[in-house]
C-alpha cells in the first residue's frame, strides 16, 4: 500500500500544471471506442463515428478520431516552447461494448481490459506522445461525471420524460441504440444496415423507433416499443449561453470551416431536449434515486473523459479545465463528432454555471477512404494499426503519409500506389537524398572530404547563392510557424518538404564537387551552410517524423536528449535565416547512412493483395496461400534504383560530377503518381483539372505559324510536354515556370499536337494577356490546389463532351490583389498563391 501512495505522489510530482505567464496549450482528440483494433483511418481522421475530441490538453483517441494530428500539434507545441499538455484514453462504456462482449463470450470490462492494451501498443508504435492514455472506465470517470449531473440537476437544466424504447421480449431487455439494426428512413438513403443511433452511410443521427424493419441484433427478432422514463438535458433552455460561446469562440479560435458548417446546421434545425440516461448496466451510473437502475447516456459521458483522464495524470486537474483565462482547448476530431463537441459538451459544461476551459480550436477531419471504398472497424475493411507494423515499412513513413493525405477540407484516398510514390519520390529522392549526400561528403577522408568535421564558413554573408538560400529558408520557416498555428499540419509538412528541395536545388547550382578542387573556402561555405539546413529540418520535421528526426541527430552526432528547439526566445527562428550559424565549425559528425529504402513495384502488389477485402476474407487467404512464395520471388525481381532514375545518392562517397542536375532538383513528386481519376459522371467541379506547376524549358516560335509558340514543359514527368499557344504577341517566353492545365484532350495545332495548355489572364478586351504565375519555391510538377477541393482526382483526360473546362473556365478570374482563383478561390501551390503581373479582375484561359 505504501509502494502505491509513493507511486502515485511520484507521479503527481511530475504531471505537468499551467505555468502562469506561459502559453499553455490543453490538447485532446477523440477518445477511440475499445471493441477493436484501431485502423488508419481512424488514426490519422474520422472513419467510425465517434464521440471524442482534441484539445490543446492533447486528449486523443484513434478510433474514430485524429490520434496522429493531435500529436503532431503537441509535437510542435513543445518544440516552440509552449506548456503544451496531451490528454488521451479509450472511451469504454456504452452499448458497444456490451455487443462486442457479446459476440465474444465475455464480460464487458474484459474486452476493455483487453482493447485498450491493443490500442495503447498500436499508439505506441505509431510515436503517439500522450501525456496521460487513460480510460473511461475509472472511478474518476464516475466521480467526475456524477458531479457534473449533479449541477445540472441543481441548476434545474434536466426534465424527467417517458420516452418509447424497442424492447426485446425474447432477450428480456430495452435495446440500446446500437443493438438494433433497420433500414435507414432518410428515403435519399435507405441503407439496408442503419445503426439505431447513426446511418454509418449517410451519416444522419437517428433514434432507433425511426427505423424501419427494426430487428434486435441479438436475437434478430423484431423488438417492440416500449415507454421507459429517462433524463433529458434542456438544450433549448441553454441556448442563449451555446450560441454567445459558439459565436465567439469559432471566431476567436479560428474554428475550420467543416466544423463551422456542422454546427450551424444543428442551430438551424433547432436545439432539442436529448436524453443522457440509457437502460444499460454497463456505465456509469445515474445517482438519482428513481433513475438508480440506468447508466448516463454515452455522448454525455465520454467527454468528460477528457476531463476525469486528466484527473488521472494530476489531482489538480481543475487547474487545466476550470482555468480559462490562462488555458487553451483545443480539440481534434472527424467530422462525425462535432456537434457533440460544439453543441453537446459545451452545453453541459455551460449548465455547471462554473468557470470551465471551453474549446478554443476545434481541427476537424473528413474521410480517409481506402483503395476502393471506406475503412471500416466493424467490417474489417482497410489496414489496421497492427497491419501497418507488420508490414516493416518503417514508422516514419506512415505517418508521413498519412499527414501529406490527411483529409482536411475533403475526403482523401489511401493507395499503395501513392504510398510508394511518396516514399520513393519524396522522402527517398528528396529528403534523404539532400541528407545523405551533405553528410556522405563531409564524412570522407581529407583530400575528397572534410574528415567528418564541419568546416568553418567565413565570407557566409557574402556568398550571393548563400545568402539568397538563407532569405528563402528564413521565409519558409516563418510561413510553416504561421501555417502550424492555424493547426494547417498539411501546409506545414509541405514547407518543411519544400526546404529539403531548395537544399537539393543549393547543392546543385553551387556544384560543390568542383568547389571542393577549385573554392574550398566556398565549398566549406555550401557544407557548413547545408549541414545547418539538415539539422533545421530536423527540427521541423520533428513533430510529424519524430523517428527520422532522431536518426538525423544520431548522424550529426547530437545528444539524442539534446531538446530539439523552435523557440522565439532562443532565436531559433531568426537563426533560420542564418542556417551556415545553426551548427558550430569543429563539430564531428557520426556515420551517415540512406535514411529510406525504396519501396518496389513487387511490395506494392504484394500488400494491395494481402490487405484487400475484409479481415475474415484474408484469414480465408492466408490458409490457401504461403507467404514464402513472395519471399523467395522477391529476390528476383529487378530493383530500381534512384541511380537509375538520374538522382546521385552519393552513397558510395563518390563525387557527383553534375550531369543530373534537373533530375536531382525534388520537383518530380508526381513520376510515379498512380493512375486514378474521377468518374465520368463525377459533378463538374474545379477538382477535376489537372492544374500543375511547369517549366517552360524551351520556347520557339511555330514553324508554320509566326503567331503561335512551340514549348517544351516539364511537369513532373519523366519527359517533357510539348504544348502550342498563341502567345507570340504577348508575351516573350523564356525559361519560367507557369501553370498547366495538363489533362486536356490533346490537340494538333497546325501539324503540331499540343499536350496541355499554358494558363494566362486577358483584360476585357483582350489587349492584354499575362501569364499566371507560381510564386517563387512553388515545386515543378505539384497540383495547384484550391482551398476546399485540393483532394479531388482529376480526369485523366477531360471529356470534350462534357464541357468540364468550358463550364469552369467562366469562374477563372484574377482579383483585384492580382491572384488567380476559381470564384473566390486562390490557385494554391506548397509556396503560396498563384499571381498575375498587373491585370486584376481579369478572365483566365
Amino acid at each position: 500500500m505504501g509502494d502505491h501512495r509513493a507511486a502515485a505522489a511520484a507521479a503527481a510530482a511530475s504531471a505537468k500544471l499551467p505555468i502562469p505567464g506561459k502559453r499553455n496549450i490543453l490538447i485532446t482528440s477523440a477518445l477511440p471506442y475499445v471493441n477493436n483494433v484501431p485502423h488508419l483511418g481512424n488514426i490519422i481522421g474520422c472513419n467510425t463515428p465517434n464521440l471524442l475530441t482534441a484539445n490543446f490538453f492533447c486528449m486523443s483517441i484513434i478510433a474514430g478520431s485524429c490520434v496522429l494530428s493531435a500529436d503532431v500539434f503537441a509535437r510542435y507545441c513543445r518544440i516552440r516552447g509552449y506548456n503544451a499538455i496531451y490528454i488521451c484514453g479509450t472511451d469504454e462504456y456504452g452499448t458497444a461494448t456490451e455487443t462486442k462482449a457479446l459476440e465474444e463470450g465475455c464480460s464487458p470490462k474484459e474486452i476493455c481490459d483487453k482493447y485498450h492494451a491493443i490500442h495503447k501498443e498500436v499508439y505506441k508504435w505509431f510515436n503517439i506522445s500522450f501525456d496521460e492514455f487513460g480510460r473511461t472506465s475509472s472511478p474518476q470517470q464516475t466521480e467526475v461525471c456524477q458531479a457534473i449531473f449533479k449541477k445540472l440537476l441543481e441548476n434545474n437544466w434536466l426534465s424527467e420524460n417517458t420516452m418509447q424504447q424497442l424492447y426485446c421480449d425474447t432477450c428480456k431487455r430495452f435495446l440500446a441504440d446500437r443493438l438494433v439494426e433497420g433500414i435507414c428512413p432518410r428515403p435519399a438513403c435507405s441503407y439496408d444496415s442503419a445503426r439505431g443511433d447513426q446511418c454509418e452511410k449517410c451519416g444522419n443521427l437517428l433514434n432507433p423507433t425511426e427505423l424501419l424493419e427494426p430487428k434486435c441484433k441479438v436475437c434478430r427478432n423484431t423488438p417492440r416499443i416500449r415507454d421507459t422514463n429517462h433524463l433529458f438535458l434542456e438544450l433549448p433552455l441553454l441556448k442563449g449561453k451555446l450560441e454567445e460561446y459558439i459565436n465567439s469562440m469559432s471566431v476567436a479560435g479560428g474554428w475550420s470551416q467543416n466544423a463551422i458548417q456542422a454546427t450551424n446546421a444543428w442551430l438551424r434545425e433547432g436545439l432539442k431536449q436529448r436524453c443522457i440516461t440509457r437502460d444499460l448496466k454497463w456505465g456509469v451510473p445515474v445517482p438519482h434515486e428513481k433513475f438508480k437502475d440506468k447508466v448516463f447516456y454515452v455522448w454525455f459521458d465520454a467527454p468528460i473523459g477528457y476531463v476525469s483522464i486528466t484527473s488521472c495524470h494530476t489531482p489538480e486537474w481543475e487547474k487545466w479545465w476550470k482555468n480559462p483565462e490562462n488555458v487553451e482547448l483545443y480539440q481534434f476530431m472527424g467530422k462525425d463528432n462535432v456537434p457533440f463537441h460544439t453543441v453537446m459538451f459545451p452545453s453541459t459544461l455551460l449548465g455547471t454555471g462554473e468557470s470551465w476551459t471551453l474549446m478554443k480550436t476545434i481541427s476537424v477531419t473528413e474521410y480517409l477512404n481506402y483503395e476502393a471504398g471506406k475503412f471500416s472497424k466493424s467490417k474489417g475493411v482497410g489496414v489496421f494499426g497492427n497491419d501497418a507494423k507488420d508490414t516493416n515499412i518503417p514508422v516514419e513513413v506512415w505517418r508521413y503519409y498519412l499527414l501529406t493525405n490527411r483529409p482536411e477540407v475533403s475526403d482523401t484516398l489511401f493507395t499503395w500506389a501513392d504510398l510508394q510514390a511518396k516514399l520513393n519520390s519524396e522522402l527517398l529522392s528528396n529528403l534523404g537524398n539532400f541528407i545523405n549526400r551533405v553528410l556522405s561528403f563531409i564524412a570522407k577522408d581529407p583530400g575528397s572530404g572534410y574528415g567528418s568535421v564541419i568546416p568553418d564558413a567565413q565570407g557566409a554573408d557574402s556568398h550571393p547563392l548563400t545568402k539568397a538560400l538563407g532569405d528563402k529558408v528564413g521565409n519558409y520557416v516563418e510561413q510553416y510557424i504561421e501555417a502550424m498555428e492555424k493547426v494547417k499540419l498539411k501546409q506545414g509538412l509541405k514547407l518543411a518538404m519544400t526546404i529539403s528541395g531548395e537544399g537539393n536545388a543549393y547543392l546543385q547550382e553551387s556544384q560543390f564537387w568542383k568547389l571542393y578542387k577549385e573554392d574550398k573556402p566556398s565549398c566549406s561555405v555550401v557544407m557548413k551552410t547545408s549541414t545547418g539546413l539538415v539539422y533545421l529540418l530536423a527540427c521541423l520535421l520533428e513533430p510529424f517524423m519524430p523517428s527520422f528526426s532522431l536518426e538525423v541527430l544520431k548522424q550529426l552526432n547530437m545528444p539524442l536528449d539534446k531538446q530539439i528547439s523552435l523557440s522565439d526566445e532562443k532565436g531559433d527562428v531568426e537563426r533560420a535565416k542564418r542556417p551556415w550559424e545553426i551548427l558550430p565549425a569543429g563539430h564531428k559528425i557520426g556515420t551517415p547512412a540512406p535514411l529510406f529504402k525504396e519501396l518496389k513495384d513487387e511490395e506494392v502488389e504484394f500488400y494491395r493483395e494481402k490487405f484487400a477485402g475484409s479481415q475474415a476474407d484474408r484469414i480465408v487467404k492466408a490458409e490457401s496461400r504461403s507467404k514464402e512464395s513472395y519471399r523467395e520471388t522477391e529476390g528476383s525481381k529487378n530493383i530500381r534504383t534512384l541511380e537509375r532514375q538520374g538522382v546521385c545518392l552519393d552513397k558510395e562517397a563518390k563525387e557527383c560530377d553534375g550531369k543530373t542536375a534537373k533530375k536531382d532538383r525534388p520537383k518530380k513528386s508526381s513520376e510515379a503518381k498512380p493512375k486514378a481519376s474521377a468518374p465520368a459522371d463525377a459533378e463538374i467541379s474545379i477538382s477535376r483539372l489537372d492544374i500543375r506547376v511547369g517549366l517552360i524549358t524551351k520556347a520557339q516560335k511555330h514553324p508554320d505559324a509566326d503567331s503561335l509558340y512551340v514549348e517544351e514543359i516539364d511537369v513532373g514527368e519523366p519527359q517533357p510536354r510539348t504544348v502550342v499557344s498563341g502567345l507570340v504577341k504577348y508575351i516573350p517566353l523564356e525559361e519560367m515556370q507557369v501553370c498547366v492545365l495538363c489533362n486536356l484532350k490533346p490537340a494538333a495545332m497546325r501539324g503540331i499536337k499540343s499536350q496541355a495548355m499554358v494558363l494566362a489572364a486577358s483584360n476585357n478586351d483582350h489587349t492584354k494577356v499575362e501569364l499566371v504565375e507560381p510564386p517563387q519555391g512553388a515545386v515543378v510538377g505539384e497540383r495547384v490546389t484550391f482551398p476546399g477541393f485540393e483532394e479531388g482526382l482529376p480526369d485523366d483526360v477531360l471529356n470534350p463532351k462534357k464541357k468540364v473546362w468550358e463550364t469552369l473556365q467562366v469562374d477563372l478570374n484574377t482579383d483585384t490583389e492580382l491572384v488567380a482563383r476559381y470564384k473566390n478561390l486562390p490557385f494554391t501551390t506548397s509556396a503560396g498563391v498563384c499571381k498575375v503581373s498587373s491585370i486584376s479582375e481579369g478572365s483566365i484561359r
